[in-house]
């Protein structure tokens, strides 16, 4: 019998957040807690994620999830990637680095899919893309609960054909990527609350609501409309099991940051982040094309979080990051339910 998210003591789900805030300390925590933490499986080598799910399980008897990037296809034109390279130029000399190789992977997909099916966490999920029919039975024979990250009623009933468990609805005020399917698509606008509501209805799986939720009214609000977990990234990244820089950590509490905004000037992909002098300069200029514009970037994300600027890295965040708390996953929780 595979994992349920109805069955949840609390139902609050600490959300992956690849790249550095998500530790399995910060997973375990949430499982611990009484909800369910997860693994982001983004950026890893197979080997690595494989020690982090190991960690976690020595942490925690509770469930724990694991979050599959799902990179099918790219959007991305080689003349437009050259032409942003040079635009950042710059970037590479103020930072005193070299710009990334813009190459496309598919974020070791097999490797990690064999992972999972080896270490059994409680639940996987998709975000991206979705798995193939035959890849979702795989799974579900293992006893893996599967999840898909959508945007769109269209996409939730996508995800549901192909054999998903669940579907993760994200709303427009989300922090990080959007997990919209279509690579060059733009992003979805409805709110999350008429997603929640319209998905519930439509489908026959078990809805989870995600996207700029930071306090208990916004948790109350979307098991009014049909939601029966929430999933939280942006009120976690200061909790004290979170892996956030201490340059993400600072820039979330800096007034000089009052807003966010979707770009797609770090990764090719759309992404909301804090707006800094990174977006001010180079939104623009960006083109769609994910990983390559990930890979381009990196060195120099890096070499700022180095540097101890929050002006050359992308900060992802909600909508609602003003109100993230500090304090343990445990307390948070505590404060949601």
């Amino acid at each position: 019998m595979s994992f349920d998210v109805r069955s949840l003591d609390k139902p609050v789900i600490v959300a992956p957040m690849a790249g550095g805030p998500t530790t399995p300390e910060l997973a375990a925590a949430g499982s611990n807690a009484g909800g369910l933490g997860f693994l982001a499986a983004g950026y890893l080598t197979a080997d690595v994620l494989a020690e982090r799910i190991t960690a976690a399980r020595q942490l925690t008897t509770g469930p724990l999830g694991v979050n599959l990037f799902v990179v099918q296809s790219s959007a991305a034109r080689p003349e437009a990637i050259q032409q942003y390279a040079k635009a950042l130029g710059g970037e590479s000399r103020r930072y005193g680095t070299r710009l990334g190789d813009p190459r496309f992977d598919d974020d070791h997909w097999s490797a990690k899919l064999d992972v999972v099916m080896d270490l059994k966490p409680e639940v996987v999920s998709f975000t991206f893309g979705l798995p193939s029919v035959q890849e979702c039975a795989r799974l579900k024979d293992a006893g893996i609960s599967t999840v898909a990250t959508v945007t769109t009623l269209a996409e939730a009933e996508r995800a549901v054909a192909r054999g998903v468990d669940a579907v993760a609805v994200q709303g427009p005020a989300a922090g990080g990527h959007r997990g919209t399917l279509d690579p060059a698509a733009s992003p979805a606008t409805q709110p999350l609350g008429q997603l929640v509501r319209s998905t519930s209805i439509a489908l026959d799986v078990p809805v989870i609501a995600a996207g700029g939720l930071m306090t208990a009214v916004d948790v109350a609000d979307v098991f009014v409309l049909g939601a029966v977990a929430a999933q939280l990234g942006t009120a976690f990244l200061l909790a004290d099991e979170s892996g956030s820089s201490p340059v993400h950590r600072a820039a979330l509490r800096d007034p000089q940051f009052t807003e966010t905004v979707v770009t797609r000037c770090f990764s090719g992909r759309y992404a909301r982040g804090i707006r800094n002098r990174f977006v001010d300069e180079h939104d623009a200029q960006a083109p769609l094309g994910y990983p390559e514009i990930h890979h381009l970037t990196s060195p120099v994300r890096a070499a700022a979080v180095r540097a101890g600027d929050p002006h050359g890295v992308n900060i992802w965040a909600g909508t609602g990051f003003q109100k993230a708390v500090t304090g343990s996953v445990a307390d948070i929780m505590a404060s949601l339910v």
